[in-house]
């Protein structure tokens, strides 16, 4: 259509200069025709496009009411149990646990674990052995296929989700800053802190030092995504925002992978601030991260193939030794 409303004016000319079709046209009149088509034709093109928009807007409407009408796959409970936080421990077991995403083969097969509360679980293995997918049901983004997943014997399924969010935190390799304040982006986590709280987690986690120092210190915007900072900052501002939450769970999903050493000892330094006292459930490729777990789970196709802290696994001489041989991490103690 635009293309036949800029030839129109070309017509007219056409027509205007041509003997047999001018008609002994004046130049008044040739200029009134096209300033009248000019007229005509522009309610009629937003006409057009209105029909266009509305066109576009039903296709937008319908993948949005697509979305809208999934079934809900994860929601509250029709009758809740209610956690007493005061009197909650941060124990979790892993009881008959099998998950399979949709028609594809299991991701995970009967995993048993039990960390005790205040323990350190580390989940070891290759890429696609089930780690992440473990790690995630503990914060109840999947619900298992068979068996349960439990905090101080209370299925994670019976939980209001508010409860889950409250006991368990999850600091994952992707950290999302929102374009906000370094103040705002920790306050989402839980807008009723103080500031000495705020200091607090932010000291644990050994980024309060970089945030003072910043022009507008706790008040400077972190930019889209958080580009003000460097990808090790990113990540304690993360670990300090879950801190923040003060969780009994903490789920920690590669979250020195990518960085440099001397990054990743300060990252390392955070982590261990913020695991003391709780139970963490750690996952690492590197595995240099997990030596002083309290209990090394090996995962291999979705199973656990071997239990047992770093000293007995390597002595055991089975899968864990030959990712720690692979690794050229065997320390000189153990070795």
């Amino acid at each position: 259509m635009d293309i036949v409303f800029a030839t129109i004016p070309a017509v007219i000319y056409l027509a205007a200069g041509l003997p047999a079709t001018s008609g002994g046209m004046t130049i008044g009149t040739l200029v009134a025709f096209t300033a009248l088509q000019g007229t005509l034709f522009r309610p009629l093109m937003a006409l057009l496009n209105v029909g266009v928009d509305i066109t576009a807007s039903l296709a937008l409407f319908s993948r949005i009411f697509e979305y809208q009408d999934l079934p809900v796959e994860i929601d509250d409970p029709r009758a809740p149990v209610r956690v007493d936080r005061t009197r909650a421990v941060g124990a979790v077991r892993f009881e008959g646990v099998s998950f399979t995403y949709g028609a594809d083969a299991p991701a995970l097969t009967d995993i048993d674990l039990h960390v005790p509360p205040g323990t350190t679980l580390a989940l070891v293995g290759e890429t696609g052995s089930g780690k992440s997918t473990l790690a995630s049901l503990v914060a109840r983004l999947h619900d298992p296929t068979t068996g349960q997943v439990s905090i101080d014997g209370n299925d994670l399924r019976d939980l209001l989700l508010t409860d889950v969010a409250d006991l368990v935190g999850v600091v994952t390799q992707e950290t999302y800053l929102l374009h906000a304040s370094v103040r705002d982006n920790l306050l989402h986590a839980r807008p009723a802190a103080t500031d000495a709280e705020l200091e607090q987690a932010c000291r644990t986690a050994r980024i309060h030092d970089v945030i003072t120092a910043l022009p507008d210190g706790y008040d400077t915007v972190v930019g889209a995504r958080g580009h003000r900072f460097s990808g090790g900052e990113k990540q304690r501002l993360a670990i300090a925002r879950t801190l923040l939450r003060d969780p009994l769970v903490l789920v920690l999903d590669e979250a020195t992978s990518a960085l440099d050493n001397e990054t990743e000892r300060l990252i390392q330094e955070a982590l261990d601030g913020a695991s003391e006292g709780r139970t963490t459930i750690t996952i690492a490729h590197r595995l240099s991260t997990v030596r002083n777990a309290d209990q090394i789970a090996v995962l291999h196709d979705g199973a656990v193939v071997e239990l047992g802290t770093h000293e007995e696994l390597l002595l055991a001489g089975g899968r864990y030794a030959e990712l720690v041989r692979g690794g050229r991490e065997i320390a000189p103690s153990a070795a």
